[in-house]
């Protein structure tokens, strides 16, 4: 029987900063940059411990990328392929107590450097960037601590069994990668929340919303930026005609603002029947001869990649589970370590993508998540060898496994998990994903 030897050589940071990484992905999150943040926001230790600053902060990420585990085994992880080097053994004590004095700005701080629509084409719709909004909520653990900031849920089966925190995001679309997040209570409405996200508007860019989001003063907030919208409108909003166009569409205003409205009927056809919805749509794109009416329906379904990510983020990471922090600093230090892992993963999607020349939205976020488990595990490519591989070993896995190219599927919306605000609908409801058809017809507006 013959064998093969396999000798591994990996480069990683040199004494107590060993553990210090995140596999493949410290190339897009480096030292330099970590130390940078630390600095900034005066969390950097003042004498050398078994947990340097940066350290945890890398075990806080890495923990994002392994939320099923507890920070021990997540620890083991981080020093498995670092056989030979001597390393820390800290206890559960040790490690809260490097968390809570790390704290909670040098993870939002690392988020914001960070978040950036990413290399894509795809991101980009007649000159503006393509980006939509919207929210959902996260399960926190149920301590007093957590129950002082946060709140239940009512609902027809009793209410969350959970606090619960709503998170809403400005997403670009081509990417999934995230511009801007805020979370916070439930208490806070979306609309609240998303006033704290025009920090990151501005002109070249178009802002695609749900019904939740007609509202009179985000319309004049939006617009105040130089931003564009494209929203869903109320099916009792009432919109004055002004002006009919040749597209179909029509001059109103809402909020103050001068909007152009489509009306239009879509139609999904499969196997299992015809569905027909109506809809109406606002946008502060004016001139019908350079955006179509019936072009501004098709670009409406890009609003859906915000729901791609949300499932990316609580399905896919979180495995639908409850967040581990037990108090409301834990919480947010937790919470901005789960936006920068996906945002990094993204961020390597998206470039293995442009340099393939494919669409982003063909590389599979699982495999980019799994594939980064076994970088940290193994501890390669934390420092890039001489000769600069672009894509990386994370990337290359995604383009060796690309998603098809995108079919029109529908799927029915109903709840699925045992504890939630909504009420089941029962065992009757037809959950097959069916192929479909799709026809768009712009309606005439009515009489001025």
């Amino acid at each position: 029987m013959e064998y093969s030897a396999i000798t591994r050589v990996i480069t990683v940071a040199a004494g107590r900063f060993a553990p210090g990484h995140l596999g493949e992905l410290t190339q897009i999150v480096p030292f330099e940059m970590v130390d940078e943040m630390l600095a900034a926001t005066g969390a950097v230790q003042s004498r050398l411990r078994d947990l340097p600053s940066r350290v945890v902060v890398y075990l806080l990420l890495a923990a994002a990328l392994f939320e099923g585990l507890g920070y021990r085994q997540v620890w083991h992880r981080l020093v498995a392929g670092l056989t030979g080097l001597a390393v820390a053994h800290p206890s559960d004590s040790a490690m809260l107590q490097a968390r809570r004095r790390v704290g909670v700005k040098p993870l939002r701080a690392l988020f914001d450097l960070l978040r950036h629509p990413g290399m894509a084409a795809a991101v980009w719709w007649r000159g503006l960037l393509v980006c939509a909004i919207d929210g959902t909520v996260m399960s926190a653990p149920d301590s007093a601590a957590n129950l002082a900031w946060l709140s239940k849920q009512a609902g027809n089966h009793g209410g969350s069994g959970y606090p619960l925190i709503r998170v809403v995001a400005l997403v670009a679309c081509g990417t999934r990668t995230l511009l801007d997040a805020v979370f916070g209570s439930i208490g806070a409405g979306e609309i609240a929340c998303a006033h704290r996200l025009l920090r990151s508007l501005h002109r070249t860019m178009i802002v695609l919303g749900d019904r939740n989001f007609d509202v009179a003063a985000l319309y004049q907030a939006i617009k105040a930026t130089g931003a564009d919208l494209l929203i869903r409108v109320k099916s009792n909003r009432k919109l004055v005609v002004l002006q009919r166009f040749r597209d179909g569409s029509y001059l109103s205003q809402a909020g103050g603002v001068q909007v152009r409205v489509v009306e239009c009927e879509i139609s999904i056809a499969t196997a299992a029947g015809r569905h027909t919805g109506m809809y109406r749509l606002a946008t502060t794109l004016l001139d019908p001869g350079r955006y179509p009416a019936l072009d501004l329906v098709k670009l409406y379904h890009s609003r859906w990649e915000i729901e791609t990510c949300y499932l990316e983020l609580k399905s896919t990471i979180l495995g639908g589970r409850v967040l581990r922090a037990r108090t409301p600093a834990g919480v947010a230090q937790e919470i901005y370590a789960l936006l920068t892992v996906y945002q990094v993963l993204r961020i390597a999607i998206a470039d293995a993508a442009h340099h393939a020349g494919i669409d982003a939205d063909r590389g599979s976020f699982t495999i980019a998540l799994n594939a980064a488990r076994d970088q940290l595990i193994q501890a390669t490519g934390v420092i890039a060898d001489t000769v600069i591989d672009l894509i990386g070993a994370i990337g290359h896995q995604v383009l060796a496994n690309p998603m098809p190219d995108r079919r029109l599927r529908v799927s029915p919306r109903i709840v699925k998990r045992a504890i939630s605000k909504y009420q089941a609908r029962g065992p009757n409801i037809n959950r097959t994903s069916y192929k479909a058809t799709l026809s768009i017809d712009i309606l005439a507006p009515p009489t001025p």
